[in-house]
């Protein structure tokens, strides 16, 4: 186990029986409520010292109640310190009275506009970079989320957009199950020239087959340590999501396995400190 506290950077928790979420419907494991108390037992095994909790793909006119949602969870459950939310940043400069709207919420510290299943060439859109790059004037960021399929355009967007600090989340979705480490890794190692980009070491198990093993994990997780370093990466559970590939202390082991040879400054930075200044923590 980490010998340090850690901070969550990818929490989702929601009650669809108070706000529809399309995608998971349907779905025998995700389609329950997730509160703050699951997460807390699913995680007793550590110390979850904060967490950030992630947009998780409402239907977009509820966005906000999804904000104000998590907003009084947090009122309950302190150690939530942050929102990324979710905006409509495809209306370019139009969107700047969500982003507003979103900045008097005092937790939201970013946004996240889902790409993953989007054209490679959506992020490419003027009135999306526009949109992106209006997050700077509110002090946001701008949480990446992608499949490998995206990466060569998303060289180009954030090349566009050096103002915008930006999280790559899930390590850009690499093609684990099919053993695809190239053309991404080589694209990995493009997109951390970027400093204004960091690294979330999340959602791996995910991309990878039902009967996944550690060994066909790790070399995808050791590209994103190697290109990013310790001093850009960042740990995420993805939970409940997790769930359909990975238990939470399984996923916790796996880390601190490939951790065993760091310092200890480098793990406390991977499990906490990189967090509490990219998504600017008031602990």
């Amino acid at each position: 186990m980490p010998d340090t506290a850690i901070i969550d950077t990818h929490l989702h928790i929601w009650d669809p029986r108070l706000i529809r979420y399309p995608w998971i419907e349907g779905n025998d494991l995700l389609d329950r409520p997730y509160l703050p108390g699951d997460h807390a037992a699913a995680f007793s095994g550590v110390d979850v010292e904060a967490m950030v909790f992630v947009q998780c793909d409402a239907e977009a006119s509820a966005y906000l109640d999804e904000v104000d949602w998590v907003a009084a969870q947090a009122d309950q459950e302190p150690r939530i310190k942050a929102i990324v939310a979710f905006a409509p940043l495809e209306k370019g400069r139009a969107v700047e009275a969500e982003l507003a709207a979103l900045k008097k919420r005092p937790l939201v510290r970013g946004v996240r506009r889902l790409l993953q299943d989007e054209d490679p060439a959506f992020c490419l859109r003027p009135h999306f970079i526009e949109g992106v790059r209006a997050l700077a004037d509110f002090g946001l960021s701008f949480d990446i989320c992608i499949k490998h399929r995206h990466m060569a355009n998303i060289l180009r967007f954030v090349e566009a957009l050096p103002e915008v600090p930006m999280i790559l989340d899930h390590i850009g979705k690499p093609g684990i199950r099919d053993g695809l480490l190239q053309p991404w890794a080589a694209q990995m190692r493009e997109l951390a020239q970027f400093p204004n980009v960091a690294c979330k070491i999340s959602g791996v198990a995910t991309e990878a087959r039902a009967d996944w093993t550690a060994d066909e994990l790790k070399p995808f997780i050791e590209v994103a340590f190697s290109e990013f370093g310790f001093e850009r990466t960042m740990y995420g559970g993805d939970w409940p999501v997790m769930l359909l590939a990975i238990e939470p202390m399984r996923w916790i082991e796996t880390l601190d396995d490939l951790l065993r040879h760091a310092s200890p400054q480098q793990r406390l930075s991977f499990w906490r400190d990189n967090a509490m200044s990219t998504y600017r923590l008031d602990m």
